[in-house]
């Protein structure tokens, strides 16, 4: 008898064991904080700045397929310092057409793949009334579910500085489909994206559907104890740039608009 519930002992309790393997581990409180240098801000197939200085930092709680995160990133570029110096008030005055120091409030929620997030864009510029733009996305990671390192992502301007020349709001979007891969060999990713702007919008410089941008990012990373350093190398093109010259010349985003083929690289390190 003795013998026979010692072995049902072990048999629950190998049960249990196995049951706890299986069983989602609980969420747990995450963050991610770090920062890179760029040689240039690229953004979405547009040139935003030269080189720049990009703080980040994410907090939340992270499950096995759940994730809730809220968080902050900015841009400093190197002539930022000046604060739009020699910035008038012209007949041509448009404030897009300066680069400028940035802060992105984010927040976002994932769940089996799935996400869905909003985006506060805020930009410092002197004398403007309309100077951030507010965002919002939805998205599916198939990597989460199925294995597969590619992902689709649809961001639409709901709020602020959002118009069309002819002054109506634009809601100004954009479609982007990625893959990433690994080269486990040598501790390599290469990243690809697509980027599409489905209608009309100065935002983009686009005048109907358009693809915006094509890009590719090659990555290196090293893990440390205490933190993890990334060297990238990144490229972007923007194919509607020409075709849509003339409307952006209306638009008034000539500096944003001006250059179809990009590159940058980059240093990060994150804790």
């Amino acid at each position: 008898m003795k013998k026979i519930f010692l072995l049902v002992m072990s048999v629950a309790a190998m049960a249990v064991m196995a049951q706890e393997e299986v069983t989602e581990p609980r969420v747990t409180f995450a963050y991610d904080a770090g920062a890179e240098i760029v040689s240039a801000y690229l953004w979405r197939g547009q040139y935003n700045g030269g080189l720049s200085f990009q703080p980040d930092v994410e907090v939340g709680y992270d499950g096995q397929h759940t994730s809730l995160r809220v968080g902050a990133w900015a841009s400093l570029g190197a002539t930022d310092w000046k604060f739009q110096k020699g910035l008038e008030k012209e007949d041509d005055y448009n404030p897009n057409t300066y680069f400028l120091p940035e802060l992105d409030i984010m927040a976002n929620f994932t769940f089996f793949g799935a996400n869905v997030g909003l985006t506060h864009y805020q930009y410092f510029v002197p004398e403007a009334k309309d100077n951030y733009q507010t965002e919002i996305t939805v998205g599916y990671n198939f990597d989460d579910l199925l294995g597969v390192p590619l992902h689709i992502s649809w961001n639409t301007i709901v709020a602020g500085d959002d118009f069309n020349y002819d002054e109506k709001r634009a809601y100004s979007s954009y479609l982007e489909i990625g893959y990433d891969h690994t080269f486990e060999s040598v501790g390599m990713t290469l990243s690809g994206a697509i980027g599409i702007s489905p209608w009309t919008s100065d935002f983009y410089c686009n005048e109907g559907f358009q693809v915006v941008n094509l890009s590719l990012r090659l990555e290196k990373e090293w893990e440390f104890d205490a933190c993890s350093l990334c060297l990238f190398g990144q490229g972007s093109l923007n194919p509607s740039l020409e075709a849509n010259k003339v409307y952006a010349h209306a638009a008034g985003d000539e500096k944003l608009c001006a250059q179809p083929l990009n590159g940058a690289i980059g240093l990060g390190i994150w804790f």
